[in-house]
């Protein structure tokens, strides 16, 4: 029988892959902002601090750029510090298992006019894009008898947004920023129950 020492030798480390930057869940209160960092067992969904008011993040979520551009997001190595043990016993952030989910949806929300919009919509006309926002839907086990969902807006920061919006078109930064999001996923988690 293997000592406990023994025992402990043979774990292998859980590795930190990726850190999706920021995503932003809808809440009736105010919107929440992650980043999410992904290691090859689970996704840490990583509270960050309020840099905007609700209306400023319900805006972002609907048009898919961040509006406020100074705002310097982590970096992978910036958690790398900090222990995962720290980051799951914070409750302010969510953890998933990558065993526990059941599915994975990316879909394009299609933009919705209010009257409120016309800023939006002379933006819009003059660039000649369509603001074009896509989501995630998770479902996962949270217990055996718990079945949950988590809906997350794939909204870069504005640092992302604006250096690349030098040289590429707001909805081709969106769509790549989402499908990066998207690859990564695909990496720790089955094929079969990711959907596009």
């Amino acid at each position: 029988m293997l000592s406990q020492a023994a025992k402990g030798s043979d774990v292998v480390p859980e590795r930190r892959l990726a850190l999706i930057h920021r995503v932003i869940v809808p809440d009736e209160e105010y919107p929440k902002e992650y980043a999410i960092l992904v290691t090859d067992q689970r996704s840490i969904f990583i509270r960050q601090e309020k840099t905007r008011s609700s209306f400023v993040l319900r805006q972002e979520m609907r048009i898919g750029t961040a509006l406020v551009t100074d705002v310097i997001p982590k970096s992978l190595e910036d958690y790398e510090e900090t222990s995962l043990q720290s980051l799951t016993a914070d409750s302010r952030n969510l953890t998933v298992p990558h065993d526990s989910v059941t599915s994975l949806v990316m879909k394009a929300d299609k933009f919705e006019y209010r009257k409120r919009d016309f800023f939006v919509r002379i933006v819009m006309k003059r660039q000649k894009e369509i603001f074009q926002v896509y989501n995630f839907e998770m479902n996962y086990w949270q217990s055996p008898d718990r079945k949950v969902s988590i809906k997350f807006y794939a909204v870069p920061s504005g640092v992302y947004f604006k250096h690349r919006r030098q040289t590429q078109t707001r909805e081709t930064i969106l769509r790549e920023y989402a499908a990066d999001a998207l690859q990564i996923f695909r990496e720790v988690l089955p094929t079969r129950i990711i959907t596009q």
